[in-house]
């Protein structure tokens, strides 16, 4: 599998739980136009609650100057439990503790599933879905849509840890541990799937410097995009979402392996393991259902996120002139 060759700007969905690291994946989608046309966002219980993460995501996009791109609420809890785990790393409003403003632009009224099936449509040639939090939402559009993957180009996801340990158990990444079910619903889909799990992201580390130099700047984006990034160092330093849109604008910048991936649905630590078949004795005469992220140019990485929130900056200051 490699990236879709259609003309750009490839017309994506980030569905997501911002979280840090979401947010700076939405800043470098919008400065990125060139090669992205971010169509919507989707929102999803996962490192805060769900009241939070839409939040969030509209305060990015005010930050950004982007309150065109429409925002959807989506499930509140996983698949198969009333509450699901959030995450500490993100401080406790999802966003470093920087102080961003209420958000302006508005939340849509329609479901997220009900969005994504509907943009999806609409999209001359479909739709790329980039989940980055636990793929509730994803998985519950499919189930209610069934011919909605005829109108998916492709899924570019942020999850699993194929062939290290977890993050948030022994054995578990993040987003797949919050909701296996869903994962496992995805990894089923026949969709081509690309798969940036711990085994990449924890090599997505910027240098020590980088936050604390657009910290200081004198540009309000940089600010806030330094703040947040210095506020989640401190507890997880790794530019885990980023990879997904990075992919997408130079594809260039990973390897990876074709791989089976499933998901454990047990209780426990084990929920949400990604159970990664390469080799023909494991593959069994299984077909590989995605293709694993094991490598990453991480001086070009930190370069594109640079250049994306510089572009960004750009933009949004030619708006307001």
């Amino acid at each position: 599998m490699s990236q879709m060759t259609d003309a750009k700007p490839l017309p994506i969905i980030i569905d997501c739980d911002p979280g840090v690291d979401d947010a700076i994946a939405i800043l470098m989608a919008l400065g990125n136009k060139d090669a992205i046309d971010l169509r919507a966002i989707t929102c999803v219980a996962g490192n805060v609650p769900l009241s939070s993460t839409s939040a969030n995501a509209r305060r990015v996009l005010d930050l950004a100057g982007c309150s065109e791109v429409p925002v959807y609420n989506g499930c509140a809890h996983p698949i198969m439990k009333q509450k699901g785990r959030t995450s500490s790393a993100h401080g406790t409003d999802g966003l470093g503790g920087v102080n961003l403003r209420d958000p302006v632009t508005p939340l849509q009224d329609d479901h997220a599933i009900d969005a994504i099936n509907r943009i999806a449509r609409e999209t001359p040639g479909g739709i790329v879905l980039c989940p980055i939090g636990p793929m509730t939402n994803v998985a519950l559009a499919l189930l209610r849509y069934p011919d909605l993957r005829d109108h998916i180009r492709q899924i570019v996801l942020m999850g699993g840890a194929c062939f290290g340990p977890g993050n948030i158990t022994p054995l578990a990444e993040f987003n797949f541990h919050v909701d296996p079910h869903a994962a496992q619903i995805v990894m089923t889909a026949v969709i081509p799937i690309m798969l940036f799990g711990l085994d990449v992201t924890r090599q997505a580390i910027l240098s020590k410097s980088f936050s604390k130099d657009l910290a200081a700047a004198e540009e309000p984006l940089f600010q806030a995009a330094g703040q947040m990034l210095g506020a989640y160092e401190s507890r997880d330093p790794c530019l885990h979402d980023p990879c997904v849109i990075a992919w997408l604008v130079d594809p260039g910048l990973f390897k990876s392996v074709p791989a089976h991936v499933e998901i454990t649905l047990s209780e426990g630590d084990a929920a949400g393991q990604s159970v990664a078949r390469t080799q023909a004795r494991h593959l069994n005469n299984r077909e590989p259902n995605c293709e694993v992220m094991t490598e990453v140019d991480v001086p070009r990485l930190e370069a594109l996120l640079k250049d994306s929130l510089t572009t960004l900056a750009s933009e949004s200051a030619l708006q307001t002139s």
